[in-house]
């Protein structure tokens, strides 16, 4: 990478994981539902406008229906379940399970599409759900008084957040491969915004939300979302979509980062444990990590 797209790549990362911090602080006022139909429907309101003076909006009208799947399964399932997760659990573990993404990725793309599963990416995908399934089991890092049902169900919704993730990655390279990415970024967030706008407005705060839950709700919709795709995209264009995912792997660490330092969260071993097993799991399993071949004598 040139230094320029390696800053891009941090900027992204520290974007990325400052949306777990954001969702944390405004989950409690605005409520799951809601904080995750306005993140969605902010990023709209940026990438929109970005997708007409691209003159790419043909290109959202011809492939509408599979970029809505994309925008529930990719957007408003997983947003909403992280949204929810952040009620109980701390903004760190929530990005840790994040970065379990390319695990259930890789198994569903076998699944379904018949990609081929090396013997290493194989060993990955064990290590990489072992310390998925550690975390969980140790309940590392819940918000203090969290019941025991509450944690579980958080844990949960991480983990369902993962699998639409990874579902909404093979969805994709089946149905939607050539497609326009701001077409995709930008439809896929309006489609999200649509399915989740009634249930937003039915289940709207009784009370009116602080300054900074709103401030923390802009942020989140407009950098971390919005203009965090601008960038992504921007990645894929210059380094390709291999190294551009590894922003994967710094995604954590910012977010750990953000939430001791903003919201006093501790950082736990069974977590930094389990993290470093996730990464590593995942590095193996995408490829990262793969052995170097012997050369032929």
């Amino acid at each position: 990478m040139r230094p320029a797209d390696l800053a891009e790549l941090v900027l992204l990362a520290a974007l990325w994981g400052a949306s777990f911090l954001f969702m944390r602080m405004g989950a409690s006022e605005f409520g799951a539902v809601p904080l995750a139909g306005l993140r969605v429907a902010g990023a709209a309101l940026v990438l929109m406008p970005i997708l007409v003076w691209r003159h790419e909006l043909a290109a959202l009208r011809s492939h509408w229906k599979a970029i809505a799947v994309v925008g529930l399964t990719n957007s408003a399932l997983p947003f909403l379940c992280f949204s929810y997760a952040a009620l109980t659990i701390n903004a760190g573990l929530s990005s840790i399970f994040n970065a379990a993404t390319p695990l259930f990725g890789a198994v569903i793309a076998w699944l379904w599409l018949k990609d081929r599963l090396s013997a290493p990416r194989v060993l990955g995908l064990v290590i990489g759900f072992f310390g998925v399934f550690g975390l969980a089991y140790n309940k590392a890092s819940v918000k203090d008084g969290a019941d025991t049902l509450n944690t579980a169900l958080a844990l949960g919704a991480c983990i369902v957040a993962t699998v639409a993730y990874g579902f909404s990655a093979s969805f994709t390279k089946r149905f939607l491969t050539g497609v326009p990415p701001m077409a995709l970024a930008a439809g896929s967030q309006l489609a999200g915004a649509v399915a989740l706008a009634l249930p937003t407005l039915l289940l709207w705060p009784a009370h009116t939300p602080s300054l900074p839950a709103w401030l923390s709700l802009t942020a989140l919709a407009t950098v971390c979302t919005g203009l965090a795709y601008v960038l992504y995209f921007r990645l894929i264009a210059h380094v390709g979509p291999a190294n551009a995912i590894t922003v994967t792997f710094l995604i954590p660490a910012f977010a750990v980062a953000w939430g001791a330092l903003y919201l006093g969260e501790q950082i736990s071993v069974p977590m930094v444990i389990g993290g470093v097993v996730i990464l590593a799991g995942t590095a193996l399993a995408t490829g990262v990590l793969a052995p170097r071949r012997k050369a032929a004598s």
